[in-house]
């Protein structure tokens, strides 16, 4: 995992230093991860369309072999292999998310070590200093502390050699340039990211973009159900169009279980969101509005390709 955030915090700071906003570079960030995974993104709902089509074959393997379940088992795998399929592309997919969550997390937890690839001595030097302060003691992301201590005390000597002449002006402008390796700007629409909502309970503001993420997420998750009912009840239909018994799915476990991540995926992502940094559920957020976006895209694509397909199988048929 922090092989991943080392690449990402790479990618992070380039933007960072472009944009000289730490929400902006979180947003484009999530833009660019976005566009990379499309590929991975258009392969499983080819997958899971592909799946729907083989609906059929399943059934009569599972009505043939219904009282010999490992034949069943035996049959179903060999399907999946002529038809070059894996029936858990799903799980894969929900993997994959899974160490990109991980990743994200770590990077912007510890922004100096991953993003501005800060020398651990210098973290080290200020955070013991920072403690004998007696500052931020109640932030247990310790470099998000030492990045608001830092902040603070940049400011604090920046008004001081402002102010007028000052004795020792070489030594404060150095220790100033010190603080600054370790700031960043994370005021973005009037909400610090910095902040960790359970440890700014008395400021409302913390929860609008967890609060966004969870409606969002709703959104999506609204979206895959209703596209995979659309096609469970086209499947029913021409079941019975057919004359034949409609027999469960063979591989309805699995379903089960893709289904299952579908909704937990979310659901931690919400547990971590509310513990974290909200330069993590900023992140979020941004790749759940872009998923939506894509998936309709892309449900929109495939309607039109299997309208073609059927178009050209009966005008071959009627030929």
């Amino acid at each position: 995992m922090g092989f991943i955030s080392e690449i990402f915090g790479y990618l992070l700071n380039w933007l960072y230093q472009f944009f000289n906003n730490y929400g902006v570079a979180i947003i484009v960030f999530s833009i660019i991860l976005r566009i990379i995974l499309i590929p991975i993104t258009i392969k499983q709902q080819k997958s899971l369309k592909k799946s729907a089509q083989l609906q059929k074959e399943m059934s009569e393997i599972q009505k043939k072999y219904k009282n010999n379940p490992e034949k069943l088992n035996q049959e179903t795998i060999e399907l999946y292999k002529r038809e070059k399929m894996s029936p858990f592309s799903g799980c894969l997919s929900s993997i994959l998310q899974l160490i990109i969550i991980l990743s994200v997390f770590w990077l912007v937890s510890q922004p100096l070590t991953y993003m501005k690839k800060v020398d651990p001595s210098l973290i080290e030097k200020y955070t013991v200093e920072m403690k004998e302060s007696g500052v931020n003691q109640n932030n247990s992301y310790q470099q998000i502390a030492v990045l608001n201590y830092a902040q603070t005390k940049y400011e604090e000597l920046t008004n001081q050699l402002e102010s007028g002449e000052v004795e020792n002006r070489e030594e404060l402008e150095a220790k100033r340039e010190e603080y600054n390796q370790l700031r960043l700007n994370m005021e973005f629409l009037g909400l610090d990211l910095s902040k960790v909502p359970t440890q700014s309970l008395n400021d409302w503001k913390v929860y609008i973009i967890p609060v966004l993420y969870v409606l969002t997420s709703a959104i999506s998750i609204k979206i895959t159900t209703m596209t995979q009912n659309k096609k469970k009840k086209q499947d029913i239909i021409v079941q019975n169009a057919e004359g034949k018994e409609q027999e469960p799915d063979p591989m309805e476990q699995m379903q089960a279980m893709n289904k299952s991540m579908m909704y937990m995926m979310p659901a931690m992502a919400v547990m971590i969101a509310i513990i974290a940094p909200l330069g993590l559920a900023l992140y979020w957020l941004i790749s759940n509005i872009l998923m939506i976006i894509e998936r309709l895209v892309i449900n929109k694509i495939m309607e039109i390709q299997e309208k073609k397909e059927e178009t050209l199988k009966g005008e071959s048929s009627n030929g």
